[in-house]
C-alpha cells in the first residue's frame, strides 16, 4: 500500500507538473476538501481545484514541483516539496515581478478509493514574499 501511494503522488506530481487540467482533475474527488495558506478559503470540489490551479500557473507559467520526502500510511501520504517558477502573473494581488521563486512545503493528502478527498497544503509565504522582493532577506 505505502509503496502505491507514493507512485501515485508521483503522477499526480507529473499531472500538475504538465500544467493540463485534464491530467489534474481526474485525480481529485467530486467531494474534494482542501486547506492552503495561499487560498482565502477552504476548496471544495474538482471546480476549486480547477481554480487554484489555474491561478498558480497564470502566475508562475513555469511552475514544477519535485517530491523531496513521502511518508504513506493508511491511505495517507505526507509529502516535503520544492516549487520553482517564474513570476509572470498575478498572485494574491501582486502585479508580475518576474522573478523566480523557490518555495518549500508541505503536503498530507488523503486518498480514498483512487481519488484525493482532502489535502492540506503548508508553504513558506514569507520566503515566496522574499523572493518576490516584497519582504527583506533574514
Amino acid at each position: 500500500m505505502t509503496h502505491d501511494l507514493i507512485s501515485y503522488i508521483q503522477r499526480l506530481t507529473n499531472a500538475w507538473n504538465s500544467h493540463d487540467l485534464e491530467q489534474v482533475l481526474p485525480y481529485y474527488s467530486e467531494e474534494y476538501e482542501g486547506v492552503d495558506i495561499g487560498e482565502p478559503q477552504l476548496q471544495r470540489g474538482r471546480k476549486a481545484v480547477k481554480a487554484m490551479l489555474l491561478r498558480y500557473w497564470g502566475a508562475f507559467p513555469d511552475l514544477q514541483f519535485t517530491v523531496e520526502n513521502t511518508v504513506a500510511e493508511a491511505g495517507r501520504i505526507a509529502i516535503s516539496w520544492l516549487a520553482e517558477g517564474t513570476q509572470q502573473g498575478l498572485i494574491m494581488n501582486i502585479p508580475p515581478t518576474g522573478r523566480k521563486v523557490e518555495i518549500r512545503g508541505v503536503s498530507v493528502i488523503d486518498v480514498k478509493d483512487g481519488l484525493v478527498v482532502r489535502g492540506e497544503y503548508i508553504w513558506d509565504l514569507a520566503g515566496m514574499l522574499r523572493s518576490l522582493g516584497l519582504l527583506p532577506q533574514l
